[in-house]
């Protein structure tokens, strides 16, 4: 290639790699944190956070030196490659602590816990995370709280702008949201971010008064706003089993991790109904009392006393539709018909615009919406139905969008099962190990990766397929999709 030629290229990438030394700049401030922590505490793992931010900060520092004069004006493409390419770049390095300050994870485990905690999926390989150093706990907990704010700001700001995922339903509701999003980045990140942040200390707080050491109540927080999982015992939840309201807390935080960040910032501008009147969080709200109600009647049928019955099946629902991932206890021990409806609940994921993976409820609505009209057509030939979601007309793009995604999102659960059974996991493992990666939902079904297990003795080669399936679920399938077109190289 010509010098011309070579020049033409890096003018097109130098913007992509300006952005993603500024993320990765932030992940180093973030990373002192624990090390801070670590020093004052004088534990050895200091020494591998110490290597791993003098790694981040030599990569920063070269990337911006290379593109000091360049000024960043992403186009659509190019928002394509930063979106995947800040995620993928970011868990390797967030991963650095774990390859040096953990010396019972290979790469591959290491590799494959950063990933789980930014993708806020929450599968785990550690063993004994209760021994681990409180700096790592305190890593865990921040990986996935930046995980969580990355994944709102990407499907309030990113998503919309480039016709992937379901926010563009917000922008017919107000002028404040609406195809103008993108220059309104920064304004939207900012409340957002601090309606994140106020959250996260509010649930501190409650924590903390609640009963759960300053770590715990820190680590928790920040992995139930995220929706991620993480805990500071391979007990996950269960170690506050004996104190019901930690779970109601639990339950409630999950819950608020799960709405759409937009609807907050609505009520707190003035619009007090607007969480209340949206169809999304109506549907939710009612999925998650009528199973919860369900399974505690079941668990009362077989003889658990109704509080703990109730207590137990809100948490572990919550936690699942929601995509959290915590588990107060085993519920896979609750019988087939709880195993088969926890595996249902793991495609679904909680509201479009929160830190919740799956298909998002969303989708279900639109899709019964489409259902119900088309049953209409049958009947009536010359009827006239608009498609209308949350009061407003539902436009072709919004369900090709619906249609493809869920298309591809099945469809990568079967690629991904066949390819795991093909390792030598049984259909149960395969198959909700699939689901549960690409719903970044966090624990399976079985006795291997059910909540009562990890993902440790997978094959290695299974944990960076499943790595995969978090990365593909997390960015919505259809963003790293495009860039697998020739015709998106052909620009």
């Amino acid at each position: 290639m010509h010098a011309s030629g070579l020049r033409e290229q890096w003018f097109h990438w130098a913007p992509i790699f300006k952005v993603l030394a500024v993320l990765w700049l932030v992940l180093a401030v973030f990373m002192a944190i624990p090390w801070l922590v670590l020093l004052i505490e004088e534990e050895p793992d200091a020494q591998a956070f110490a290597f791993s931010i003098a790694i981040v900060l030599v990569a920063v520092a070269i990337t911006l030196l290379a593109t000091l004069r360049v000024t960043v004006e992403l186009k659509p493409w190019q928002m394509f490659l930063v979106t995947t390419l800040s995620w993928v770049t970011i868990s390797t390095f967030a991963s650095l602590p774990l390859v040096l300050g953990a010396p019972q994870l290979t790469f591959t485990n290491a590799v494959f816990e950063s990933v789980s905690a930014i993708t806020t999926t929450g599968s785990t390989v550690l063993v004994g995370i209760e021994e681990l150093s409180d700096g790592l706990k305190l890593w865990r907990g921040i990986m996935q709280w930046l995980g969580g704010i990355g994944i709102i700001v990407m499907g309030i700001a990113i998503l919309p702008f480039l016709k992937v995922g379901g926010m563009r339903l917000f922008h017919t509701e107000s002028s404040d949201w609406s195809d103008k999003v993108m220059p309104r980045t920064g304004g939207i990140a900012k409340a957002t971010l601090s309606v994140y942040v106020g959250f996260t200390l509010l649930a501190m707080l409650a924590y903390w008064l609640g009963g759960m050491t300053p770590l715990d109540a820190i680590v928790h927080a920040m992995t139930s706003l995220a929706t991620g999982g993480f805990a500071n015992s391979d007990a996950s939840f269960g170690a506050y089993s004996a104190q019901p309201h930690l779970l109601w807390l639990g339950s409630l935080f999950m819950l608020m991790g799960a709405v759409p960040f937009v609807l907050y910032i609505r009520f707190l501008r003035g619009s007090r109904l607007a969480l209340w009147r949206d169809q999304q969080v109506q549907g939710l709200l009612v999925l998650l009392a009528s199973v919860s109600l369900g399974l505690a009647l079941w668990r009362m049928w077989q003889g658990t006393a109704p509080f703990e019955a109730l207590t137990h099946a809100t948490f572990n629902v919550v936690s699942v539709v929601t995509t959290t991932g915590y588990a107060s206890e085993d519920y896979t021990a609750w019988g087939s018909m709880a195993v088969v409806a926890f595996f249902y609940l793991t495609f679904v994921g909680g509201c479009s615009g929160s830190t919740s993976g799956g298909m998002k409820i969303f989708r279900f609505q639109v899709a019964t919406i489409l259902l119900r009209n088309q049953l209409r057509y049958l009947i009536h030939a010359s009827g006239v139905f608009p498609n209308r979601y949350n009061g407003q007309p539902l436009t072709d793009e919004i369900t090709r969008g619906v249609v493809a995604f869920s298309f591809f999102f099945f469809l990568t659960i079967a690629a991904l099962a066949l390819a795991l059974s093909m390792m030598g996991l049984d259909i149960v493992t395969a198959l909700s190990g699939a689901a549960t990666a690409l719903a970044n939902v966090g624990p399976g079904l079985g006795d291997t990766i059910g909540p009562a297990g990890n993902f440790t003795t997978l094959p290695d080669a299974a944990k960076w397929l499943l790595c995969v399936g978090m990365l593909l679920g997390r960015l919505e399938i259809l963003t790293v999709l495009v860039l697998l077109t020739p015709m998106f190289w052909r620009r």
